[in-house]
C-alpha cells in the first residue's frame, strides 16, 4: 500500500468516512475516559502489582520501600479525578437511543461508581501495626479478618475494572466513529501494558506485599496466612534477618 494510501487509510474514520464530526464535550469526555483508563490507572495498577519492592533493592534485608505506596496514591487518585471529570461532561447526556449507546453509558456508570468505591474502601483497609521495640498489633500486620477482606475486594475490584474498561472504551470509540489511527495507537498501547505485565509477572516482581514491607521471618503472624491473589511471590519462612527500613 502506498504511503500516501496508508496515510488515507488511518485519517479515515472506523467505519470508513473521510470526516469525522463530534461534540466538543464527548471530544473531551473521551480524552478524559482515555487518559484516566487506558494511562494512570492501569500505570497505577501495575506500580502496585510489581514495585513493592525495587530492581536495586536489596530485599528482604532492605524492607519497606515506602516508594510504590506513594506513586501507587497518587496516580490513581489523579486517575479517579480525571475519569470523574469525564463523567462530569456526559451527565446531561443521557443515555442515548441506540442499544450500544445504552451499554456504553449504564457500563461506563458502573466503572465510575467502582473507581469512587476503592477509593472509599481503601479508607477501610485497617491499622496498619509492626514489629518494633514493642509489637504494635494492627490489621494489616495481624493479617485480620477485615485485613483480608480488604486485599481480596481492592484487588479483584481493581484489576477487573481496568480489564471491563477496555471493552467500555472500545465501545465507545466505535460509537464516535474515531479515527482509525487512533484506534490503531490505542490498541497498540494496550499491547504494551499487557505485554509489561507478562514480562514483570514472568520475573518474579509481583511480591506478597506483606513480606515486602516485614519480611519473611516466622515470628510475623501474616506469614502464617496464605498470599491473597493470584501470582503472587513468597519467601519460604526463614529467622528473621535484619530490618533497614528504606
Amino acid at each position: 500500500m502506498p504511503d500516501a494510501t496508508l496515510a488515507e487509510w488511518l485519517s479515515r474514520s472506523l467505519n470508513g468516512s473521510a470526516t469525522h464530526h463530534i461534540a466538543p464535550w464527548a471530544a473531551w469526555h473521551a480524552r478524559s475516559m482515555v487518559l484516566a483508563w487506558l494511562l494512570l490507572l492501569p500505570l497505577g495498577a501495575l506500580v502496585a502489582r510489581f514495585f513493592k519492592v525495587l530492581p536495586r533493592q536489596a530485599w528482604p534485608q532492605v524492607l519497606d520501600n515506602k516508594a510504590w505506596w506513594h506513586g501507587h496514591r497518587v496516580v490513581q487518585w489523579a486517575g479517579v479525578a480525571v475519569l470523574t471529570l469525564g463523567a462530569a461532561l456526559a451527565w446531561r447526556q443521557g443515555f442515548g437511543s441506540s442499544g450500544a449507546a445504552q451499554a456504553h453509558a449504564a457500563a461506563g456508570w458502573a466503572l465510575v461508581a467502582a473507581a469512587w468505591l476503592q477509593v472509599l474502601g481503601g479508607q477501610l483497609r485497617g491499622s496498619k501495626g509492626g514489629p518494633g521495640e514493642a509489637v504494635q498489633r494492627g490489621d494489616h500486620y495481624d493479617m485480620t479478618a477485615r485485613r483480608r477482606a480488604f486485599e481480596r475486594t481492592h484487588k479483584a475490584l481493581g484489576w477487573g475494572c481496568i480489564v471491563a474498561a477496555l471493552f467500555v472504551t472500545g465501545l465507545g470509540l466505535w460509537l464516535v466513529d474515531a479515527p482509525r489511527w487512533l484506534a490503531l495507537a490505542l490498541a497498540a498501547w494496550v499491547a504494551v501494558l499487557v505485554a509489561a505485565f507478562a514480562r514483570l509477572q514472568r520475573g518474579g516482581r509481583c511480591i506478597d506485599t506483606y513480606q515486602a514491607i516485614w519480611g519473611p521471618g516466622p515470628q510475623h503472624p501474616g506469614n502464617q496466612v496464605p498470599p491473597i491473589g493470584w501470582g503472587v511471590r513468597r519467601l519460604a519462612l526463614e529467622p528473621d534477618t535484619p530490618r533497614h527500613n528504606v
